[in-house]
């Protein structure tokens, strides 16, 4: 199951797109971003690896950040902050 949703603050903008899929060790949260990264667990799945790197770099250029929740087992909570426009 996944599910989006969307909060504003009064400086930014928060996106969270969360699952309950079998969750991220943190030790693998911070290598996810790597460009070309694919978790062992993920070997087999379809992809090259470049998404999450792609996402966290647009986002830095918007002037925003990207960040994951994770529980293994719990799924997990991807959150992209963006700045508003004043």
């Amino acid at each position: 199951c996944i599910q989006v949703s969307a909060t504003q603050y009064e400086l930014f903008c928060r996106i969270d797109v969360s699952d309950t899929g079998p969750g991220i060790p943190e030790e693998e949260q911070a290598k996810i971003f790597g460009r070309f990264y694919r978790a062992p667990s993920a070997w087999q799945t379809e992809g090259v690896g470049i998404g999450l790197y792609l996402t966290r770099q647009i986002a830095e250029k918007q002037g925003g950040y990207v960040k994951v929740e994770s529980t293994p087992g719990m799924g997990s909570i991807f959150s992209l902050y963006l700045p508003r426009e004043s």
